[in-house]
């Protein structure tokens, strides 16, 4: 099962990866949205998967059998899911912004800062 899910946690980072070397917003927006995803489940997969098998600590023993899965991944995996989602909430309303005022989600069209011809400076006070 780890196996399987070590492959899926591939596919989604090379999926990733791909669309964040992309030149449109929402793609690169969609391949962060993705990356959150990969890590989420790369966490889920490093705390062992197991099924029907609660992590209690009986009186007799003083860690978690081999047997079962880590809750701690899952703890985290809960809080990453928070915070990613507000960070893509955040992501769209800035590309959304950026798309009224530029008119684009082009990358490359996007040089408000960096215009291509510049103006020269002025010559002399």
């Amino acid at each position: 099962m780890e196996a399987l899910f070590s492959v899926l946690v591939g596919l989604f980072f090379a999926a990733a990866i791909y669309l964040m070397l992309s030149k449109r917003i929402v793609r690169v927006m969609l391949g962060i949205a993705i990356l959150g995803n990969a890590v989420n489940l790369l966490l889920f997969t490093s705390g062992r998967l197991t099924r029907e098998v609660p992590p209690i600590i009986s009186d007799t023993m003083d860690t978690l059998p081999s047997t079962t899965a880590n809750p701690l991944p899952q703890a985290l995996i809960l809080t990453a899911i928070v915070i990613s989602f507000s960070f893509f909430a955040f992501l769209m309303v800035l590309t959304y912004r950026a798309f009224q005022d530029l008119g684009t989600d082009d990358t490359d069209n996007m040089r408000v800062a960096e215009p291509e011809h510049p103006e020269p400076p002025p010559a002399g006070y």
